[in-house]
């Protein structure tokens, strides 16, 4: 190798691109307005998507939200009724220990049950109350949305 030759930080020698002359070519009217309107379609596209995408954003932080206060409702609702059904349970035992007879302790065991299975039967309904409003709250404005967006949507257009 020459003196001249220069290396790379490395200690390889470094390679130079030999330099072309870019011909002036004159582009065409017809292909500039193709790629100008090309390049301005893109671009209201990219708006377009730009919009969903933070309306989306904005809807999966409502619709978390909404979830959110909704299974919080209902959690809240489940340790209610799991402390009224073990006051109740509790209550039956203190009762259990007084009785004098064994039919006395039957009549009380099947009254029990039988309050028992209509208090769960509501708890049942409640519950699955809640649940529906929840889903319903949760679901509502994505159904919406979705259906703004497939309308709005540049492909779901005849161009």
């Amino acid at each position: 190798m020459t003196e001249s030759t220069a290396f790379s930080p490395f200690g390889v020698p470094k390679f130079e691109m030999p330099k072309f002359e870019v011909p002036n070519v004159e582009v065409p009217a017809a292909f500039r307005d193709f790629a100008e309107k090309g390049i301005a379609q893109a671009k209201g596209n990219y708006e377009k998507l730009k919009t969903a995408a933070e309306e989306a954003g904005d809807l999966l932080e409502d619709t978390y939200s909404t979830a959110s206060k909704g299974m919080s409702e209902y959690g809240l609702k489940v340790i209610e009724l799991s402390r009224a059904n073990a006051n109740a349970a509790f209550d039956f035992a203190t009762e259990l220990f007084g009785v004098k007879s064994l039919s006395e302790a039957i009549e009380l065991t099947t009254s029990h049950t039988r309050k028992q299975f209509e208090a769960l039967t509501a708890q049942g309904k409640e519950l699955t109350s809640i649940a529906q409003k929840v889903v319903t709250d949760t679901t509502e404005p994505i159904k919406g949305s979705v259906a703004k967006a497939f309308n709005n949507a540049p492909f779901s257009k005849a161009a």
